[in-house]
């Protein structure tokens, strides 16, 4: 695997911005633009309409580039550097996670250094974005969330044949996606180069999945408890089949905690 940092420039991050400021989007998503950038009005933004939002955004993010630029840059070249040292180790450790030899698997993914709080992955063009505020550090743990993503709908498509269409928010397939990626960062050589680990640091899954109960357990025990038969294949089918049966609590658990960000 091998991962290339870049700027993508400013209309590329309006773009990814504008993916979490549509009508009917909850506050999970869309309010962390506001709570990192003060300087936009929220209050204002949300009495226009799609297209007037895309032009404030422009209009007021183009400024924060320009004084950010520079630093993105700089970011380009650390968050590279700091990739490559620690390269090794994580195909090592996703390789026996995954049962596949990672070295040969996504060299060409792209990650893109954005104002987009919100960090977005997409699967089929092989890039995802991280948050330009992270230090190296912390764009190397969420990059190991999003190669675990990637490796992980990559096995799962050779297992159920699936279209990549529902590997996305809000399939069932997309949220245990999200749920899985704790009990594979466990393996100490990924967990130690993840200052979002454990989560007591922040944690490296959707807060709202730590708290989740399903009937009398906590759901990322049972997912963890599923993991440790050591067979990602069969680790699949299981975990699946237990959202499957909960999925009403799972979706009802979601929906609550995405009301606010």
């Amino acid at each position: 695997m091998k991962i290339t940092f870049v700027n993508p420039g400013f209309e590329k991050m309006i773009e990814s911005i504008m993916m979490f400021q549509t009508e009917g989007e909850s506050p999970y998503w869309s309010d962390s633009l506001f709570h990192f950038f003060p300087k936009l009005n929220q209050d204002v933004f949300q009495t226009l309409d799609y297209n007037a939002k895309k032009q404030y955004i422009l209009n007021e993010m183009k400024e924060i580039y320009q004084e950010q630029e520079s630093l993105i840059n700089e970011k380009v070249v650390k968050y590279n550097r700091h990739w490559r040292r620690y390269r090794p180790q994580i195909e090592e450790a996703l390789s026996d996670a995954f049962q596949v030899d990672t070295h040969q698997l996504f060299n060409d993914l792209r990650a893109e250094i954005s104002l987009n709080p919100v960090s977005p992955r997409f699967l089929k063009d092989q890039y995802f974005q991280v948050f330009y505020l992270n230090s190296e550090r912390g764009a190397l743990g969420i990059s190991l969330h999003e190669m675990i993503h990637f490796l992980w709908f990559h096995v799962w498509n050779q297992i159920f044949h699936d279209n990549y269409d529902e590997y996305e928010r809000p399939t069932l397939k997309w949220i245990l996606s999200e749920m899985v990626v704790e009990c594979i960062m466990r393996d100490e050589r990924l967990s130690s180069i993840n200052p979002y680990f454990p989560r007591e640091n922040g944690g490296c899954v959707y807060d709202y999945f730590q708290d989740m109960r399903l009937g009398d357990k906590m759901a990322l025990d049972v997912i963890e408890e599923y993991y440790q038969c050591g067979n990602i294949r069969k680790f699949m089918q299981d975990s699946y089949a237990y959202c499957q049966k909960h999925e009403e609590e799972i979706r009802v658990h979601i929906s609550k905690a995405e009301e606010q960000f």
